[in-house]
């Protein structure tokens, strides 16, 4: 058991017997009445994404996550294949519950892979990720420093906006949040 004051981004808690994991939160200390906790939760097994409010230091049940570092391997149909990176041992998870997370995953790519009595729930990946750009328009001379953007199709079959002056082959930084260009990497 925990309270509401304990909670934090990515904290999975029991409510009415389903896991809900904390998207946001923020406590609120209103000049007059009771201080509150107004958070943003995603319903682990739908998706389901509710705001809720709950009075402050209310206490609440958390759900035991076991964290594991993981390597993907490679999709097998519609599953994709993990590995965790201290037994060895090979699991499988079914292409809903990777999610977006699918659109930026390479091959051994390293991913934290969260489960609740020996149900995968979700895989985390890091804030942003290496990717190459496979297919783009050519840019167009003097188009360097505008704010424009154009379609490119990156490795894992994904599509983003890039600056113009992105050409294919090019080493880019994705937020894995949004989907959104962080950058180019100079290797």
């Amino acid at each position: 058991m925990a309270t509401t004051n304990d909670l934090k981004n990515g904290t999975v808690m029991v409510i009415d017997g389903q896991l809900w994991q904390v998207v946001e939160f923020q406590h609120v200390k209103p000049g007059k009445g009771p201080a509150f906790v107004r958070t943003k939760i995603k319903n682990v097994m739908s998706g389901k994404i509710v705001d809720k409010t709950f009075n402050a230091g209310l206490k609440i049940e958390t759900a035991t996550v076991d964290r594991r570092d993981m390597t993907y391997l490679y999709q097998d149909g519609t599953d994709y294949v993990f590995m965790d990176e201290k037994t060895y041992e090979q699991i499988n998870v079914p292409e809903e519950i990777v999610g977006d997370a699918r659109n930026f995953m390479i091959d051994n790519q390293s991913v934290i892979v969260s489960q609740h009595d020996g149900t995968v729930l979700f895989v985390e990946l890091p804030a942003t990720v290496v990717l190459t750009i496979t297919h783009t328009e050519p840019g167009l001379q003097g188009d360097r420093s505008s704010a424009g953007t154009k379609p490119a199709t990156l490795e894992t079959g994904y599509e983003i906006q890039v600056p113009l002056y992105m050409e294919e082959g090019t080493r880019i930084k994705v937020d894995t949040r949004d989907g959104s260009f962080s950058g180019r990497v100079n290797d």
